[in-house]
């Protein structure tokens, strides 16, 4: 297995921070750890350093029904199962969590555990967060929501109470939110994603099981994948990059793609799934330093819940991003380019598309590598026609990844451009 750098314990589980790379004193609260089947890790640290007593699980609808995991699962906890959850939309909706916050009162849960992807664990965030903040009804949550819509330091640092109840997440995707302080959850009256933050928000322990990733559909993997490369070259281009902030994401930008193509060949590589969900952890450490990422983040939040896949996203929307912003961070693009021509697996895989490292841009590249893996190029492939692209526009527009972006995206035109770029029309 990926963890060559980190000893694991008599049991063959690896502990470690979330970022490593930090001083201990700056460091989030969240373990990570690999090595034992997820029920076995959530079991021994629910009974150790988390000493909860009653677990709630949201989790996943299709690892529910499909699989006997969630079963395997509560029978482990035992008599510290207090309920499950089955299910939340995708873009985690305002309804869908309100009915989980009433249900998680009831049971009188001192611990929520996600078991599945990325919309499970935003979902969560903010359930724990509103439990704390009075919030009873939808109308509740959209208030809540008022002072998220455009980021302040003041939101960014913690408004309100902060959650009380711990969080565990147990992925199955390469989203990558689960690192994070922020949730990306959706108003369903205007189809707004709205991220909330507080520092409170950061889970306590994310388990790692590449075995147990095996049930997740493989154009799920592949598209959170490319999310996880969009996190990283997003981040290299950001206007408040770090040269510590660009180092992890160029080491992860490589462990990615590379990772993917691994196993894009052999998806019985547990090996690459490892190395995959590690290059995503290392990425997100951006965040934590507030490099903030760019339209393709800020367009595809707001794509997402006209019914795109969370990856499917940055699939249609990166490249097209990277061309509109090279007029302003072409130098930036071209280092991003060496990094990926370097790692000897990509460059085959882009020779064999047909492309030169002196004559396509970082836009071609990465195009190259998303078709490479079978994903979606454009919105016409998506599903999106142009008659909700005024609105799309509208509401990007108010998401501060696009006000973060190297050119900053201030005018509806600008984004109806980038919208041209990959209209596949």
């Amino acid at each position: 297995m990926y963890s060559a750098n980190f000893k694991p314990g008599s049991d063959g589980e690896v502990l470690r921070s979330s970022y490593p790379d930090l001083e201990p004193a700056q460091r989030p609260p969240t373990q990570v750890s690999y090595g034992l089947p997820f029920d076995k890790a959530c079991k021994k640290h629910v009974d150790g350093f988390l000493s909860a007593h009653r677990v709630y699980i949201i989790a996943s609808r299709s690892l529910s029904e499909q699989t006997q995991y969630l079963t395997r699962f509560e029978e482990t906890l035992g008599e510290k199962h207090a309920g499950t959850w089955i299910g939340v939309k995708p873009h985690s909706p305002y309804d869908d969590l309100v009915e989980i916050l009433h249900d998680i009162r009831v049971k009188k849960a001192d611990c929520v555990v996600t078991l599945g992807g990325g919309s499970l664990a935003d979902g969560a965030k903010l359930v724990v967060y509103a439990l704390e903040n009075s919030v009873d009804t939808v109308d509740d949550m959209i208030k809540l929501s008022e002072p998220f819509i455009e980021i302040s330091k003041e939101a960014s640092d913690g408004i309100g109470r902060a959650p009380s109840i711990p969080l565990v997440f147990i992925p199955t995707t390469l989203s990558g939110g689960e690192y994070t302080k922020y949730a990306g959850c959706t108003n369903p009256r205007n189809h707004m994603k709205v991220q909330f933050t507080h520092p409170g928000m950061y889970a306590k322990l994310i388990i790692l099981d590449p075995g147990l990733c095996q049930t997740t559909p493989d154009w799920v993997w592949r598209s959170t994948g490319i999310r996880a490369i969009d996190h990283c070259v997003e981040c290299i281009c950001a206007p408040g990059a770090t040269p510590k902030g660009t180092a992890v994401a160029e080491r992860s930008l490589k462990q990615m793609i590379r990772s993917l193509l691994l196993y894009a060949q052999d998806p019985e590589d547990l090996d690459a799934r490892l190395e995959s969900q590690v290059a995503c952890n290392d990425v997100t450490i951006c965040l934590f330093y507030r490099i903030w990422p760019g339209a393709s983040h800020g367009i595809g939040h707001n794509l997402g819940p006209l019914g795109v896949g969370h990856g499917h996203t940055s699939c249609v929307l990166l490249p097209s991003v990277l061309k509109y912003n090279a007029r302003v961070n072409s130098n930036t693009q071209r280092g991003i380019l060496e990094v990926i021509w370097s790692e000897e697996l990509i460059a085959k895989v882009l020779e064999k598309h047909g492309l030169t490292k002196s004559e396509n841009d970082l836009g071609d590249v990465l195009r190259a590598v998303f078709n490479e893996l079978g994903m979606p190029k454009s919105l016409k492939d998506v599903g999106v026609g142009r008659d909700r692209w005024e609105q799309l526009a509208e509401n990007s527009l108010e998401d501060w990844c696009c006000k973060a972006n190297p050119l900053p995206l201030t005018k509806k035109e600008q984004v109806l451009e980038i919208l041209e770029l990959c209209s596949g029309e």
